[in-house]
């Protein structure tokens, strides 16, 4: 016996009573089928119902095999009748993002031409993958174009049409359907096949927000948030907003100019730090003498390949160490004439660490040694 799908008749039913055919173990739950359910199960990317069965807690519901199973935590008798109770916030949030999903996508099927190739409703993001490049712009216009078949609260339709009926429609599909096929129909945005759960009208899904948009796979992928969902991502958005206006003491419309203020003044004291590191660097290394010369930065070195450059010379070996924060030492092993390869095996064979480059100029790090058993240690291994 199938089980009659209650929620695809109406997806507003919370509450229902059904037969319990069948319940046999499976892991440490229970698989239930009903003679008729208002329990969603997964499917079309869209997750499914939670909620309570005869007392038992359902986890989650999938069709296998034929039929609809309800995974509990504890088993139902057979034959007996119990009373579902569908979790009436996790489905309306699931059905304001597939609603949401279908008026973009069906936006941007007729705006572009392009095809929805993938689809799912993540517990962060609802995406969706486009077969065709777009603008983060592009997706703007979309989501303004979305949310004004919202506001306007048109009708959404579910109905499954007679096979000549269905001859004269246009609608999307991702895959070809054998026997009846359920359209969903929302007007002015889309038509599409669709065994999900929708509202009878737009207003429900209350918005839509653009939260992505990336290349992904020749096309592109837009990450979206509807309804509750995106409420609060943008009352987190503002919040973060208020805090980083209050650390910065400024207003809220201020922050991105007194940020990008700040980046330009970080930026500044960096270069500056840079050449006074250099200078300091200079004026040790001119004291250095001889074929192989090590110069242990007293301030931090951006370049410090650059810098065991400069100490090279034009003919001889330039090491400069940077000390870490965290102990032991950045390194840039250089020579314009010897292959500092060799060296360099030899100085984290030593001290530790890793590190690599062509056979005039490798860096890495070291984890340990003072300056001078590293001198020594690199005298040795140039000799």
């Amino acid at each position: 016996m199938q089980t009659e799908k209650l929620y695809e008749r109406d997806s507003e039913l919370r509450t229902f009573e059904a037969e319990v055919l069948s319940c046999r173990p499976q892991g440490t739950h229970y698989a239930v089928v009903l003679d008729r359910t208002a329990f969603f199960p997964e499917g079309g990317g869209q997750p499914a119902d939670q909620g309570e069965l005869g007392g038992a807690r359902v986890l989650d519901v999938h069709v296998a095999g034929g039929e609809i199973l309800h995974y509990t935590d504890r088993a139902l008798a057979v034959g007996e009748r119990v009373r579902g109770e569908v979790d009436d916030a996790r489905r309306r949030e699931m059905t304001q993002q597939h609603s949401g999903e279908h008026i973009f996508s069906g936006l941007t099927h007729r705006l572009f031409g392009y095809d929805n190739v993938g689809f799912h409703i993540g517990r962060d993001a609802v995406t969706m993958d486009f077969n065709g490049s777009m603008t983060r712009e592009d997706a703007l216009k979309i989501e303004r174009l979305a949310n004004e078949v919202i506001w306007k609260n048109v009708p959404i339709e579910a109905f499954v049409p007679t096979p000549e009926e269905l001859t004269h429609l246009e609608y999307r599909s991702k895959k070809e359907i054998d026997g009846d096929v359920r359209i969903v129909r929302i007007e002015g945005a889309d038509c599409c096949a669709c065994c999900g759960t929708h509202f009878a009208r737009t207003g429900s899904i209350g918005q839509i927000k653009v939260t992505g948009i990336q290349n992904y796979k020749g096309g592109v992928r837009i990450s979206i948030l509807c309804g509750v969902r995106a409420l609060a991502y943008e009352d987190a958005a503002l919040e973060t907003l208020r805090e980083a206006a209050g650390l910065l003491n400024g207003k809220q419309e201020e922050t991105a100019e007194r940020v990008a203020r700040l980046l330009s003044e970080r930026d500044s004291l960096r270069h500056g730090r840079e050449a006074l590191a250099l200078q300091l660097f200079e004026l040790q290394a001119a004291k250095e003498e001889g074929p192989v010369r090590l110069v242990c930065a007293a301030a931090p070195l951006a370049q410090p390949g650059k810098a065991a450059a400069k100490l090279a010379g034009e003919d001889g070996t330039g090491l400069a160490l940077i000390p870490q924060e965290d102990g032991g030492w950045r390194f840039a092993l250089c020579s314009p004439v010897k292959d500092v390869r060799p060296a360099t095996r030899v100085l984290i064979a030593r001290f530790g660490g890793k590190g690599g480059g062509p056979a005039d100029l490798t860096q890495g790090v070291l984890s340990g040694g003072t300056e001078w058993e590293i001198r020594a240690a690199l005298k040795e291994a140039m000799a």
